[in-house]
């Protein structure tokens, strides 16, 4: 699915809309440059399953951030710092991907780790600074 958003509030609901889909042990990686709005999905997913209220930053220097919901755990990871995918397993990567839903931010830096079984989601910048979000 294909959907062109011109507002980051667009951008949330669409990803209130998955995060009503999604259930435990999904994994959901997200691609795009820096500032596309990767952490932007993230936190209108997260908010959705929580509280409007909650406070979603960007994990870049914590690696990793786990928010409670009342179905499940979800883990919001970004891999940016990564130099191996191997490092992933330092911060429960593995318990992740078996106990909740896990939100990716930079997976290429996963390289194999990274479950052939996963939701793929870019998020590409237009040059009208819309973005294009691509869910496969």
């Amino acid at each position: 699915m294909k959907y062109i958003v011109s507002s980051e509030e667009e951008t949330i609901q669409i990803a209130q809309n998955l995060a009503q889909q999604v259930s435990c042990g999904m994994v959901i990686a997200l691609y795009g440059t820096l500032g596309a709005g990767k952490t932007a999905f993230c936190r209108g997913f997260i908010q959705s399953l929580t509280h409007q209220s909650t406070e979603v930053p960007s994990p870049t220097f914590t690696l990793l951030q786990i928010y409670d919901t009342p179905l499940y755990p979800v883990y919001h990871f970004d891999m940016y710092r990564l130099k191996t995918p191997d490092e992933a397993y330092e911060i429960g990567i593995e318990d992740a991907f078996a106990e909740g839903v896990c939100l990716i931010e930079w997976p290429e830096k996963l390289g194999y780790l990274l479950p052939k079984k996963h939701i793929s989601i870019t998020i590409d910048i237009l040059p009208d600074k819309k973005r294009q979000i691509t869910i496969e």
